[in-house]
């Protein structure tokens, strides 16, 4: 693997277990401690620390090396977990995110916040009980473990060993760097007796992989010394920075061999293996309890527990093992279940299936042409398998919402401790799933309106008593797809838009007239224009109304629409509506005069033939519902005549539904979507240009600003065509 890429793993890795870290720590604040979210919140700072460590990233080290200490001692019951430790825990993880940025930006030498850094130290350090502790820079390697002489006394009960224990997993570079491994375990037999010695060969590859200059092996070694620890570790003081060494002593605290066991490099596969690795069971011992078992009747009793009531290993030690052995078993399975791939290469496979899309239909085309029964046939089967492709290809690209929901319960915690509100976040359907361009994108559109449905909408704890309202306030987050598109709503139950206000304030800015008629939907709209804001003061999360333009921009530019719903003095939800990709979509081709349009395929409800004589207000009657529609040819000022008979497309979007009259269905499509030029950034009703089979370029139309239109002509539309009673309607179906 290049380096870059392996550093580019490093950063994506720790910021999925930062967010996983987070998680955990917002579960416990809800519901309490429990083993799973604490050991989650140790794995996350140890992973972290230990890929770090393979770069030499210094300041990530040392800086996690602290925080595993206190979460250590959490986790062994020493230290309980209360209000102010999760929210050092939490800027922690802040601190070490802003750490992981400077890494991918390659400013790794720099610290990202010292006087930050020195701060959650202290808090860190107040927990450990470390006093006068020095504030090391974010580029100074971390102070080694303190020697020391006397063993540590706490964690439970002894194993009975009467040896050291030494694992030993020397760092791949040894040779490379000059230094042989067997040479450091001769000097130890100096010192003592090595009465046990056991090669691990797990990390050695295949002969054809193999490279003489590295380093694969390790070594478990029981060694009877009367020499003191210092004087053992400081046989490898010049291995120790490149390599992994557990020295446990003689009659050691189980709590030592159930921390050796959790930090074995090595994948677990067997209990019996576990515990010979980290100390706590010798391979004679293994051997001979083996032997006990296959001469047991079947089913023979569990290793783990014959050990336990053989009295040769712990039962906590035992349990330690075990829950090691799942580890091992679970991280296989993920492993299994997925493997990562790199973003761009995932969009030179969208962009390679485009262009085989486009090749495809052209060989459609020309096998029309030929009016050869066996070339059609094949160009039919080629096409079946290159929308299976598609399908497929565009399938690696969604990712569910709740990687953008997942960031919220923090914020809304934060926030609304700020305020002095208490709310609480209730999020649904975050499986849903959407492009991953479009995920990135959404982030600060949701920060934008989570923190104006908090700072805003929901009010403080006493207003809502005064009017009845539950103490808690609540903000939802809901996501679903519809109609082929996807929508996300953020919901509050605050006091909602005051529609008279707003229009007023819209009126003082010039934005309507006094004598302007709008729907209260037209009026909620108004809180997009620029600058507008009816907040009476500007606070550091929202008021200057600059946010929600910001919200509506980024979501047209994602092809989506945003509205607003609200009732006042119960609640507003902001509603968003999104294409479900961006890339590669089934269209349903019209042509109008020379020129080819695309449908969206999934809005089109049906089609039916249409005439338009006689009927001056574009509209229709459909099987007893009045349906507006526009005229393409007038929409687009194209040239020529109408044909006689034209055809009505009906399309829908969301729960509306219009009418667009074509000269001519041509059928399906899959049309590759390219972006629109700058010349057409201000057309409406078109959202993008695809090529077709011959090599000419289709229009996309934006259906959603095409329903939109219709649908505000329609009330004067239908208005217009009672009074004029004599006006007849066209009855369709």
């Amino acid at each position: 693997m290049e380096l870059d890429a392996a550093r580019s793993a490093l950063v994506q890795e720790a910021r999925e277990l930062l967010a996983a870290m987070e998680a955990a720590l917002l579960d416990i604040e809800q519901g309490g401690a429990t083993p799973e979210a604490i050991n989650a919140i140790f794995r996350a700072a140890h992973t972290i620390k230990g890929s770090a460590g393979l770069f030499a990233l210094d300041g990530v080290v040392a800086f996690t090396h602290i925080v595993e200490s206190l979460l250590d001692r959490v986790r062994n019951g020493k230290l309980a977990i209360d209000e102010a430790m999760l929210s050092l825990l939490l800027r922690c993880g802040d601190y070490i995110s802003a750490l992981i940025d400077m890494i991918e930006d390659g400013r790794e030498r720099d610290d990202p916040d010292p006087a930050a850094r020195i701060d959650l130290e202290a808090g860190l350090n107040g927990y450990l009980g470390v006093k006068d502790a020095v504030h090391l820079p974010a580029t100074t390697s971390p102070q080694a473990e303190p020697s020391e002489a006397a063993v540590e006394i706490e964690g439970g009960g002894h194993v009975d060993a009467d040896t050291w224990h030494l694992s030993l997993r020397f760092g791949i570079d040894v040779l490379r760097n000059g230094m042989d491994p067997l040479s450091f375990i001769r000097y130890l037999a100096t010192l003592g007796r090595i009465t046990y010695l056991h090669t691990l060969v797990d990390n050695l590859p295949d002969a054809e992989q193999l490279d003489p200059e590295s380093c694969y092996l390790g070594f478990e070694i029981d060694f009877a010394s009367d020499a003191d620890r210092q004087t053992i570790d400081g046989v490898f003081e010049f291995v120790r920075d490149e390599s992994q060494i557990h020295i446990i002593p003689p009659h050691s605290k189980i709590a030592e061999y159930i921390k050796l066991i959790e930090t074995l490099p090595e994948p677990p596969k067997r209990l019996g293996e576990i515990l010979v690795k980290g100390g706590a069971l010798t391979e004679h011992e293994l051997e001979a309890i083996l032997d006990k078992q296959q001469a047991q009747p079947i089913p023979p009793k569990p290793i783990g527990t014959m050990l336990v009531e053989e009295k040769l290993v712990p039962g906590t030690v035992v349990a330690a093992a075990l829950s090691k052995q799942k580890q091992g078993e679970e991280k296989r399975t993920q492993e299994q279940r997925f493997i990562k791939v790199e973003v761009n290469k995932l969009d030179q496979l969208i962009n390679l299936v485009g262009e085989l899309v486009i090749a495809g239909a052209g060989a459609n085309l020309v096998a029309k042409k030929k009016q050869d029964n066996q070339f059609d046939e094949a160009t039919q089967t080629l096409s079946a398998l290159v929308e299976q492709i598609r399908d497929a290809a565009l399938t690696l690209r969604m990712v569910p919402i709740g990687e953008v929901f997942q960031r919220f319960p923090r914020v809304v915690r934060d926030i609304s401790k700020d305020l002095g509100k208490n709310i609480e976040l209730v999020i649904t359907g975050a499986e849903t799933e959407l492009d991953k361009s479009m995920v990135e994108k959404l982030a600060d559109p949701l920060m934008h309106i989570v923190r104006n449905a908090m700072d805003h909408g929901i009010e403080p704890t006493e207003v809502r008593l005064e009017r009845g309202k539950p103490l808690t306030g609540t903000l939802r987050l809901n996501a679903y797809h519809e109609s082929g598109s996807i929508v996300i709503e953020v919901s509050d139950d605050g006091k909602g838009l005051d529609h008279e206000r707003i229009l007023a304030k819209a009126i003082e800015r010039g934005l309507v007239s006094a004598d302007q008629v709008l729907s209260e939907s037209e009026i909620f709209n108004l809180v997009f224009e620029p600058g507008f804001s009816t907040a009476e003061a500007v606070t550091n999360l929202s008021g200057r109304g600059v946010g929600m333009d910001v919200v509506r921009k980024n979501i047209e530019s994602l092809r989506g629409e945003v509205d607003i719903l609200s009732v006042f003095g119960q609640g507003t939800t902001v509603r968003i509506r999104l294409p479900l990709t961006l890339a590669i979509i089934d269209g349903f081709q019209v042509m109008v005069n020379d020129a080819v349009f695309v449908i969206p395929l999934d809005m089109v409800i049906e089609c039916a033939d249409h005439s338009s004589a006689g009927n001056a207000h574009h509209i229709v009657n459909l099987r007893g519902e009045p349906l507006s529609y526009l005229r393409l040819r007038e929409l687009f000022e194209l040239p020529g005549e109408a044909p006689r008979r034209e055809s009505l497309v009906v399309v829908q979007y969301g729960q509306t539904r219009a009418g667009l009259v074509v000269d001519r269905l041509l059928g399906e499509f899959q049309a590759v979507i390219k972006p629109l030029g700058s010349l057409f950034t201000r057309v409406k009703g078109i959202g993008g240009s695809t090529i077709l089979g011959d090599g000419r370029v289709a229009l996309i139309l934006d259906v959603p600003h095409l329903v939109t239109s219709a649908s505000r002509s329609e009330g004067a539309a239908r208005d217009a065509s009672l009074s004029q009673q004599s006006s007849p309607q066209q009855n369709i179906g």
